[in-house]
């Protein structure tokens, strides 16, 4: 931390803003601190589709410190907040140490491996409503609070449907009171009852998040020691 701290970054994410694209050179890193990045793939039509998403657990550009320069995703931010920028040569020289650091990034890596092939399993293999639990309940685990505020439009891209969809789907959800829903702002009201409704995905992914990060003691991701947004560098 003491020779990290000089070299971070608090910046300001707003919805939509794009950390890096596809085949793009990567100059840094992104801890996110209460915003939410989508690592999406876009095909040539200029559809896409999430295959991971990245909270206060983790570190957007995983590429540059596995011995890539560029990755095949695009990262879009799809919950506004804050991260700590951090330049890819100085992540790299601490990682070159073989230290803590380089320990708890490979394993936030391998949880990470993890999510993208259970992600494109679901999004294979179960209905569009348990996708939409399964994504929100994600959503939610990476926030301070029960509300998310994201358009249709957004939704819709993140999931690879037709914004039709998700209309349907955000009204089914809340019309069984788990959620509420309107003009871009969710809010969860009955998280046991979202959990009923998902896939065996979530529960898959929770548990092997529980198994890989929180048991690190002294190492746990250096984000969850950096200084909150409202008390910056």
């Amino acid at each position: 931390m003491a020779r990290l701290l000089p070299y971070l970054e608090l910046t300001p994410m707003p919805v939509g803003h794009v950390l890096y694209e596809s085949s793009a050179p990567l100059s840094h890193v992104y801890f996110p601190i209460n915003s939410i990045v989508s690592l999406l793939y876009t095909m040539d039509d200029g559809t896409s589709a999430e295959v991971a998403l990245v909270g206060n657990e983790g570190v957007v550009g995983v590429s540059l410190f596995m011995g890539g320069e560029t990755t095949p995703n695009r990262a879009l931010v799809e919950s506004a907040g804050h991260v700590y920028q951090l330049a890819s040569d100085v992540l790299k020289v601490e990682f070159r140490l073989a230290g803590s650091m380089q320990r708890v990034l490979l394993r936030y890596t391998q949880e990470l491996l993890m999510q993208m092939g259970q992600t494109m399993v679901c999004n294979r293999l179960h209905p569009m409503e348990q996708q939409f639990c399964r994504w929100l309940l994600q959503c939610f685990d990476r926030l301070p609070t029960n509300k998310l505020i994201m358009t249709q439009e957004l939704i819709a891209i993140i999931l690879g449907v037709r914004r039709g969809a998700i209309s349907e789907v955000a009204k089914k959800m809340q019309d069984a009171g788990l959620i509420e829903y309107h003009r871009g702002r969710i809010v969860l009201l009955d998280r046991p009852g979202l959990e009923a409704r998902a896939c065996e995905c979530y529960a898959v992914l929770k548990k092997e998040f529980d198994r890989l990060l929180p048991r690190i003691g002294d190492e746990k991701l250096a984000v969850r020691r950096f200084p909150s947004p409202s008390h910056p560098l």
